[in-house]
């Protein structure tokens, strides 16, 4: 089995609800232990998270022999009050879009920061 995921400090624009529920859209099929690995938490963590979308209606799964197939609930619309009207459907189109965008450029290495180098050119 796998070790314990690599830990992160700080804060994140995304929370673990948010990661989790991406992963399982783009293979809803897909196994607790890898949801667990992308997403890097422990397996555990998933399986809460897993049943607290499910109790909050935001995704369902059906039993096939061993494994589990989930559906995520399109309409569901998310929970805080500042996205009113935005549902897990175009949160996730958003995400995909970003993914696929992310994927087709090149990387650029870059050696400073941007503000960085505006500030060094103006001197």
């Amino acid at each position: 089995m796998g070790g314990v995921p690599e830990t992160h400090t700080g804060w994140t624009f995304l929370t673990n609800h948010a990661r989790v529920l991406a992963t399982i859209a783009e293979d809803p099929n897909t196994r607790i232990r890898d949801v667990a690995a992308r997403c890097r938490l422990t397996e555990r963590a998933v399986q809460k998270i897993i049943s607290d979308l499910e109790r909050e209606g935001y995704l369902s799964h059906t039993r096939q022999g061993r494994t589990n197939t989930y559906r995520i609930e399109p309409g569901t619309i998310l929970r805080h009050p500042a996205e009113a009207g935005l549902s897990v459907t175009d949160l996730l189109g958003l995400l995909a879009r970003h993914d696929a965008q992310r994927d087709h450029q090149p990387r650029q290495l870059q050696s400073s920061p941007p503000h960085a180098r505006r500030a060094t050119a103006d001197q």
